[in-house]
């Protein structure tokens, strides 16, 4: 069985691992040893705290292979970023030239270093091993954070946010980020990205240029790449614009990915799921397969699995061995969301 749970102290050489396989542009697991310790002790004590308000909690989780204790996946939710470290974008805009002497008019798109995300919950650190990469287990995996977003909407921002990755080279040279590096970072795509991953950006609000960028007066091989996702990151974008995540204009400042965000409500599958008691026994046989949640915080527990359910009835039957993945006992409930 697979099932997501809390990262806890003991993944930590499993998290190392997927560190050093997700490559350039996973901002969010920098091959660090004492960063992503630190990352484990946070989310352990994030999914412990009592919050009245989304401050600066983290909620990573690990896919197991419950049949050989493999950890083979992670994704992850943040309450609310920029509150303790700045969150940097670069927002689209026009700026509108007109002369009635000469009777010429011109629309510049600019790009301008912002904070406006700050507050706003995310949905980061998604990663999947290769071999598992089938029977929709990556779709579950994903997915699932909206059934945990539903059941603890309080600990989060109202909009939620996720941040695709740009275009770059297997090399993890960003077109983009060419002409930033020449003009004012002066340091290479994958040194300014690992910085930003442990969390030292003083760099960027003294390196980065301070007005409005013209994207007219970048390279064309920038501008053809600003708003564009790596192919390894399309079906991500698809999946969360079927969930009614847009693009309101704004892009990563290294690689120039687009940035979609979705009010918490508003999200497809959050409004879709559905909270059922649970009955333990002979599970009756079904075809369609749901994602399945406990309620609970500390001792989250997530899967998929074939549910029948009754029309008009808020109670479901599910198996011993079901139950017991999900550390439930009779009378609990699981929200759960199709497949």
């Amino acid at each position: 069985m697979l099932i997501i749970r809390p990262i806890r102290s003991s993944d930590f050489e499993a998290l190392y691992q997927i560190a050093e396989e997700s490559g350039h542009g996973f901002t969010s697991l920098p091959v660090n040893e004492d960063l992503l310790r630190k990352k484990i002790a946070r989310v352990e004590a994030s999914f412990q705290k009592q919050v009245d308000k989304p401050f600066d909690e983290g909620y990573l989780m690990v896919l197991e292979d419950t049949d050989t204790g493999e950890v083979v996946g992670t994704c992850g939710l943040e309450a609310a970023v920029g509150m303790e470290d700045a969150f940097y974008h670069y927002r689209l805009g026009t700026e509108v030239y007109y002369s009635e002497q000469i009777d010429v008019r011109n629309e510049v798109e600019t790009l301008t270093l912002c904070h406006d995300y700050t507050g706003a919950a995310e949905l980061c650190t998604l990663f999947l091993r290769s071999s598992y990469r089938k029977n929709n287990n990556g779709r579950m995996l994903s997915r699932s954070r909206f059934l945990f977003l539903a059941q603890h909407a309080q600990r989060f921002g109202e909009t939620v946010i996720a941040e695709m990755r740009g275009e770059s080279d297997e090399n993890g040279n960003s077109p983009f980020y060419d002409w930033l590096q020449k003009h004012f970072l002066g340091i290479d795509f994958v040194e300014a990205d690992y910085l930003s991953g442990l969390g030292q950006k003083a760099f960027m609000a003294e390196m980065m240029p301070k007005n409005a960028v013209y994207v007219c007066l970048l390279p064309e091989e920038a501008q053809k790449v600003i708003g564009e996702v790596h192919a390894n990151t399309r079906p991500a974008l698809n999946l969360l614009q079927a969930e009614g995540f847009r693009c309101r204009g704004y892009v990563d400042i290294f690689d120039g990915g687009p940035t979609v965000e979705c009010n918490l409500s508003d999200i497809r599958s959050v409004r879709e799921s559905r909270l059922l008691t649970v009955n333990i026994g002979n599970a009756p046989e079904s075809d369609t397969n749901f994602i399945i949640s406990n309620t609970q915080l500390a001792n989250y527990r997530a899967t998929s699995g074939m549910l029948l359910l009754t029309e008009g009835s808020n109670e479901v039957t599910i198996s011993p061995e079901l139950a017991a993945g999900l550390l439930l006992e009779q009378g609990d409930e699981i929200r759960i969301l199709a497949l």
